[in-house]
């Protein structure tokens, strides 16, 4: 691989006045065997050939090359190439969308048996991000590209819902290629949420967008793309949308429900772990290739002092583990002082009861959601996969997280990977939360369904930490129904047994999904795309006040 200048390499987080060294939390109370993760070793042991980016990773301790004593010899895990593999990839390119004879993306599903086609003939950003990441597996970098490039110019577009003006660095939920036949002309239009049920504005759409930026840059060892003043310009407005000063208490960011990938009504407001992991992992990936110069040394200055608030608040609030569980059942209330031990005055007595019986002695997760006497404490599966690729999690924490969807895989995996929360709400709770949703029905759709693209995220997870097996395990499960069963959108069901019962059939992250991880078990060296390294302990530097002088 190329390389790249100091302002997009990882080495450059030396350089960022963090220290975070003092924001890693008391280990687990608890003794853990841990294989070696794959963050541990060091990135000058790869070695990659200059034109073919990560197709090649010769001698390293990571990468073996006695063959099969490696977990991370490539191609020792699969027998060989599984004929799902070039029927995923067929269906893949078939949901290719273009613009003037240039692929941009991939539409939502290719459904032609369903009726209504709403808004998946669609091109979304979270969507594409494992059509992207496939793509660049397979050296097809065009179409990420042309995605990026497009997406930034549809940022500048105007946003308006109803009467009111969204801020300028919101990113779109999604586009389509408008085609005029009589004018002989192609248009690109976004949605920024104005159409979308509930008219919600997505949160996550700026930060994959970041994220597969860095993605496309470490692969091609192209920086020229990322240097461009317009990507500057679009990285500094989605990054001004979220640092901007108000009268928030707490580092995380504050969202209403529907705005990530759960985008109907399910009791995710306030501080979801979905977000916040996103947002921490856009930041550290902004924070690579934003030029040291003009506007972007500022925004640099505040994202370390924002990472560092980050990091603190997540690892030491959200995380919950049997020790942790234990210590808020004996919380006491109505505590006043900087002394307080319960600081958002969470009631013993909310603390659901299904939680005692699902948290093991060995393992832990960061919860849903943390806000003023409230703690959602589902376990949501993008949340926790991105705080083991971000490094998010400490080494423990990730370990922890690892080893509760290994004791629980009848719970968290079942019959197809993989859950996107646990548990669903049902009855009463369900009629309140959800508002009565009858798409999010108990064990189904966003409400405990189980989603086929969340392999990759649990693919990388795996690898990172030194599960490969793990990862095998699923993949083999999901390949035993997915092309069967028409690449669903869903499954329903306790045990994701049934096809969902409002899915999508050839659904394109669902493929995508199944491509990455399979393609990154087989050569692990390509998370280096998306995963992030464990933060450096640097001292922050230390600055006079203007009254130093005075």
């Amino acid at each position: 691989m190329k390389r790249v200048s100091s302002h997009v390499s990882l080495a450059s987080e030396a350089e960022i006045n963090l220290d975070l060294s003092r924001l890693v939390i008391d280990k687990p109370r608890f003794t853990l065997e841990r294989k070696r993760s794959f963050d541990e070793q060091s990135w000058s042991e790869l070695s990659h050939r200059q034109n073919d980016g990560f197709d090649s990773v010769l001698q390293s301790p990571a990468f073996p090359s006695g063959g099969f004593d490696s977990p991370f010899s490539v191609g020792t895990h699969f027998g060989g190439p599984h004929p799902l593999v070039n029927e995923a990839w067929e269906a893949l390119r078939k949901s290719v969308v273009y613009f003037r004879e240039q692929p941009v993306g991939t539409i939502a599903a290719v459904d032609h048996a369903s009726e209504e086609v709403l808004n998946y003939d669609q091109v979304f950003v979270r969507d594409f991000v494992p059509s992207a990441l496939a793509f660049l597996m397979n050296n097809e970098t065009d179409i990420v590209k042309n995605f990026l490039l497009k997406t930034l110019h549809l940022q500048s577009s105007e946003k308006m819902v109803d009467r009111f003006k969204l801020g300028a660095g919101a990113m779109p939920a999604s586009f389509k290629v408008d085609r005029n036949k009589n004018r002989n002309t192609e248009t690109l239009v976004a949605d920024f949420g104005e159409s979308a049920i509930g008219r919600v504005a997505p949160v996550d759409s700026g930060f994959w967008w970041i994220i597969l930026l860095r993605a496309y840059t470490k692969y091609t060892g192209d920086v020229s793309l990322s240097e461009s003043p317009e990507c500057q310009k679009c990285m500094r407005l989605i990054l001004n949308l979220c640092l901007s000063e108000g009268f928030d208490t707490f580092p995380t960011l504050l969202c209403t429900d529907g705005c990530s990938m759960i985008d109907r009504r399910m009791g995710i407001y306030g501080y979801p772990i979905e977000i916040q992991a996103l947002f921490y992992m856009a930041l550290r990936c902004a924070l690579q290739m934003l030029k040291p110069e003009g506007e972007g040394k500022d925004f640099i200055e505040k994202i370390g002092q924002r990472l560092h608030a980050l990091t603190y608040h997540m690892r030491n609030y959200f995380w919950l583990d049997f020790h942790q569980l234990n210590n808020i059942y004996r919380y006491k209330t109505e505590e006043y002082s900087h002394t307080a031990v319960n600081k958002f005055n969470v009631i013993p007595d909310s603390i659901p009861d299904w939680v005692f019986d699902f948290m093991p002695c060995r393992g832990g997760y960061f919860l849903g959601n943390v806000s003023p006497a409230m703690m959602d404490f589902r376990w949501f599966a993008l949340g926790n996969c991105i705080a083991i690729v971000s490094s998010l999690a400490t080494p423990e924490q990730s370990v922890a997280i690892m080893d509760l969807i290994e004791e629980k895989w009848d719970e968290l995996v079942g019959e197809m990977p993989l859950k996107i929360c646990y548990p669903a709400l049902e009855n009463h709770e369900w009629r309140i939360i959800t508002g009565c949703d009858p798409k999010n029905t108990r064990w189904s759709y966003h409400n405990g369904g189980s989603w086929p693209v969340l392999l990759w995220l649990l693919t990388a997870a795996c690898i990172k930490t030194g599960r490969p097996q793990m990862a095998k395990r699923a993949i083999e499960l999901a390949e035993s129904r997915l092309l069967k069963d028409g690449w669903p959108e869903y499954y329903d069901g306790k045990l994701g047994r049934f096809v969902g019962k409002q899915a999508r059939k050839f659904q394109t992250w669902s493929i995508a999904g199944y491509l990455v991880a399979r393609m990154m078990l087989e050569d692990p060296s390509t998370l280096m795309m998306i995963s992030m390294e464990e933060d450096r302990p640097v001292k922050p530097t230390m600055r006079r006040s203007a009254s130093w002088n005075a």
